[in-house]
């Protein structure tokens, strides 16, 4: 899960001084890196990774002393707490200082950060078999993880196009966890269509027992609309944006988006939780595992810690679902991904590569997974195989899983102004939910998205 979603991260991230596109460029160093591939090529060399606390970072710490004997490097893991980590790397990154080699991003922040210069392109290092181990096997990666950390900074370019600036790490799917045991005992099956869903989670609801259908993020946040918001807007076959005449006209209020919005305020207000505009992640997954409420619109990961022995209430009685499909029956479903990425301006691009692609490889990413805290494993093989034996206690997830892979990618369009147009989006909820009209208020917020995203 995006664990800082609801808490300092929700907080919209500014650009550094040099602004994009500006700064100074750092030439690529794949190309210095000849002759044969050799693990011990950086020996004796210091890495400095920037990292904040996560399942992913906690499962490959005791994994690091096998990295440093196999390659003769050693790292100096630095951790930030998440609410000033993305603050602390945009200082660091604009400041040019090569102070950290490595780093943690999400992918929404390539788009800030790649921009301006910050990040190394990783493409060329995967590609040069002098600097790369021949098993690494980059292909084995999910195809829409791939994606979406790949752009080319052009406005209207898709995801996939230009450099590979960060590789990803782990990831999850925005799916429904719900508690099996009250569905079992009331002998109902989770929805498979968008107006069977919204009934069913009306019909769960009691609020004299303190019992609702469904958590889902409602707060003022970009976070609030990446999750299981943009999943079902984007089954339901919606955009955010499309390209016209070289610029990006949003989506957000034409009549068919207009008409889910309103759905989606509705499902709030009738099965939602009481305080739906202060809620995040942690308040969602919260209300699940104590039994309040009945399904999690979410991350997959952000839900499954709540199943194991001793973690909830409700531990042993949940139970995943993909969640409804679209009209068409469609599984779009929008991912969040951890990923690693090379500081630009580091110094030591040879020992960072060497780290990189060992901690995103077979070997290590399996071993992380048993550690048991690790999230969706990014590449198939490890799912398939080091991943899957650790599920037999998480009924449905498996299939949940196996049914939204292959349509799960970041189903945003990519553009330099992401953080403070989501974010406003996620406020023209609230406002609609307050009780302003939907069209009204849409109409008001695309046209202000619009002007923002085509000046960036």
């Amino acid at each position: 899960m995006l664990r800082a979603a609801g808490l300092g991260l929700a907080s919209v991230p500014i650009l550094g001084a040099c602004g994009v596109g500006g700064g100074e460029r750092h030439e690529n160093g794949a190309s210095a890196v000849t002759g044969s591939f050799d693990w011990k090529r950086a020996k004796g060399e210091t890495l400095h990774i920037l990292q904040t606390p996560h399942p992913y970072q906690q499962s490959f710490q005791p994994l690091l002393k096998e990295f440093e004997q196999l390659t003769g490097i050693t790292v100096v893991a630095d951790l930030v707490p998440e609410g000033s980590y993305f603050t602390k790397l945009n200082t660091e990154l604009a400041g040019g200082s090569g102070s950290h080699d490595v780093f943690m991003t999400g992918a929404y922040f390539i788009w800030q950060y790649g921009p301006p210069g910050w990040m190394e392109d990783l493409k060329p290092w995967v590609d040069n078999d002098a600097a790369t181990n021949a098993d690494y096997d980059f292909e084995d990666i999910f195809p829409g993880l791939r994606k979406a950390t790949s752009w080319d900074f052009k406005l209207g370019s898709p995801l996939g196009t230009g450099g590979q600036w960060a590789i990803p790490w782990g990831f999850e799917n925005n799916v429904v966890a719900y508690n099996k045991k009250f569905f079992k005992a009331k002998g109902i099956k989770p929805a498979e269509t968008w107006d069977d869903f919204q009934q069913l989670a009306v019909d769960l609801t009691d609020r004299s027992k303190n019992q609702y259908g469904v958590a889902f993020r409602g707060s003022k946040s970009w976070s609030t609309i990446h999750p299981g918001f943009m999943t079902m807007y984007s089954r339901m076959n919606l955009k955010d944006y499309d390209r016209k005449g070289g610029k990006l006209v949003p989506g957000m209020a034409t009549d068919p988006a207009i008409a889910f919005q309103k759905q989606w305020i509705e499902l709030a207000r009738k099965a939602g939780p009481a305080s739906w505009t202060t809620y995040d992640y942690p308040d969602c997954t919260r209300d699940l595992g104590n039994g309040n409420a009945m399904m999690c619109f979410d991350a997959d990961s952000a839900t499954y810690p709540k199943n194991k022995p001793g973690a909830s209430k409700e531990a042993g009685n949940l139970a995943w679902h993909s969640g409804p499909a679209g009209p068409d029956g469609n599984f779009n479903t929008n991912l969040w991904t951890w990923s690693l990425a090379m500081n630009a301006a580091s110094k030591k691009k040879l020992a960072a590569w060497l780290f990189i692609q060992w901690a995103t490889g077979k070997e290590a990413m399996s071993k992380a997974v048993k550690q048991g805290a690790f999230a969706d494993p990014i590449r198939k093989s490890v799912f398939d195989g080091a991943f899957k034996q650790g599920l037999s206690g998480f009924p449905g997830y498996l299939e949940a899983f196996e049914k939204v892979v292959g349509t799960s990618s970041i189903q945003f369009t990519p553009q330099m102004s992401f953080f403070q147009t989501t974010q406003d989006w996620a406020v023209a909820l609230q406002d609609i939910y307050a009780g302003e009209d939907a069209s009204s208020r849409l109409k008001t917020y695309a046209k202000s998205a619009e002007a923002k995203v085509n000046a960036a």
